[in-house]
Formats: structure tokens, sequence, C-alpha cells
């Protein structure tokens, strides 16, 4: 019998805290039934913002808040009965999805294999040579940009074109001189992107400055520019492996993220089944 009597006077004490809890809220604007709380703003402003800013957001945010919930109560009142439905069918989907999208990220994170080894690599690039082919030029070069009054140029040409283990030195030695430089000739790049990087190139074409060895000088009012092609790829020939070990990487994480999701699915349905929490009825 008391636990009756607590069951009839839970939902009155339930409803009185409601109540005391609504009452302790200070609104800040209202839209039809619709309130915004002085909570609900506290976070917009921190103690370091001045008074006249912290006044200025806090409005926009109000008449933001008052104009998107205008057209919500204007859009329940003249959507159909049929159109809201669609549209609570819809919000609950998309709840959904973050629920289930929240809950397989934190098991990928926790049960997924991130060490991908350079065979995993290897064997990934021989198995897949053919989705491997290059739709852009790649280069592999050194190049240095000198200031206009530049005193070594002919030395600093030789040194950059010669290139042997005394020049490299010599180079490297001197780099607080140059504007800008780039002496790793050992990693391909995208010749679009030496071409952003030093637009003075374009006057030459692509064809003329896309040769193995070439060496290229060209001089304008911010310096002079030595750019030496060490080695070239064309567009339909197979990318090179160090070129796409980034993007063979992400495709094995990605694989083993799918997969680790389809034995996510599988399993939480087989135990659902064994548990008993699943059941379809013929």
């Amino acid at each position: 019998m008391k636990y009756y009597k607590l069951i009839l006077v839970l939902p009155f004490i339930i409803s009185c805290q409601n109540f005391k809890n609504q009452r302790k809220k200070e609104p800040v604007a209202r839209v039809n039934d619709t309130y915004l709380y002085k909570d609900d703003i506290k976070e917009l402003v921190s103690d370091h913002t001045s008074k006249e800013d912290s006044v200025h957001i806090i409005k926009n945010y109000i008449n933001n808040w008052a104009t998107r919930q205008l057209f919500i109560d204007q859009a329940k009142l003249n959507l159909t009965e049929e159109e809201l439905g669609e549209f609570d069918d819809l919000v609950e989907n998309y709840r959904s999805t973050l629920f289930i999208n929240a809950y397989k990220n934190a098991v990928i994170n926790k049960a997924i294999n991130m060490e991908i080894t350079e065979e995993d690599v290897k064997t990934y690039y021989d198995q897949n040579l053919e989705n491997f082919i290059l739709n852009e030029e790649l280069v592999k070069l050194r190049y240095l940009h000198l200031p206009p009054d530049y005193g070594d140029i002919v030395a600093t040409q030789q040194q950059l074109n010669r290139f042997n283990e005394e020049d490299i030195d010599e180079l490297n030695g001197k780099k607080a001189e140059y504007l800008e430089y780039s002496l790793n000739d050992s990693t391909w790049v995208e010749f679009d992107q030496v071409l952003n990087k030093i637009p003075i190139l374009r006057k030459q074409g692509r064809v003329k400055l896309l040769k193995s060895g070439k060496y290229t000088q060209l001089r304008d009012s911010t310096g002079v520019f030595m750019v030496k092609i060490k080695d070239v790829l064309w567009r339909n020939q197979k990318a090179p492996l160090a070129y796409i070990k980034p993007t063979i990487r992400q495709i094995i994480l990605n694989k083993r993220k799918l997969e680790l999701v389809k034995k996510i699915e599988k399993d939480i349905t087989r135990d659902a089944v064994e548990n008993k929490q699943f059941e379809v009825y013929n």
C-alpha cells in the first residue's frame, strides 16, 4: 500500500520540482510560447569582453534566435500534418544517425589497428598499380631565389647545377642569404605547385621546362631565380610509391574501418538475437 501511495504522489512531486526549476530560470526573451533564458546565453561572452561588445553580441544573438523561432512557428502553422510528420522523421533519423556514428567511432578508435607497415603499403601498391596513374606532371627539383644584388651568382649557379657533396655544404651554409630556397631534390612534387610557388617560370612554358636535368635561370624585380629540374614524371605514367604512400596509408586505414564497422554491425545483431533483445515475428 505504501508503494502504491508513493506511485500516486511521485508525479506530483516531479511536477512541483520541474515547476520550481522553471521558476529559477530567468527569461530574457519570448517568442509565442518559447522562451530564451539567461542560462542559454551566459557562455556567449567572456569576462574579458567589454560591456559594449557584450551588449552587441547578446542583442544579435537574441534577434537571430527570435527570427529563427518565428520562422519555425510560422512553418508549423502553414505546413501540412503530412509535411510536419516527414520533417519529424528526418529529425529523428538524423538524431539516430548521430548516436550510431558516435558509437561506431568510439568502438573503431578503441579497436582499430593503426599500424601500417611498409610491407602493407608495398603490397597494396603492387596489387593495385592500375589505380595509381598520374593525372599531373611530377618533378624533383631544387631552386634558389636570390636577392637582386646577390654578388655570387656564377659560383652559386655552378653549385646548384653540379650539386656534389661540397656544393651541398656550401649552399646549405649560405641559406641565410637566400630569399627562398628548396634543396631537397629527392621528393616528388606536383609541377603545378611549383608554378604557383614560382610564377615567373610560366614564361618558359611547360614543355620547355619539363626536362630531366634542365637548368633555368630567370630574373625580375624581386631577384634571381635558379631552378634545376632533376627528374620528371608525365601524366599517365605510374605514380611512384614514395609519392602515393600517404594516399595508400589512408586507403588501408579506411578499408580497416569499413571491415570493423561490418563486424560491429554483425556482432551487435547476433548478440541481440542470442540475448532475445531482437526477434522477428512470422
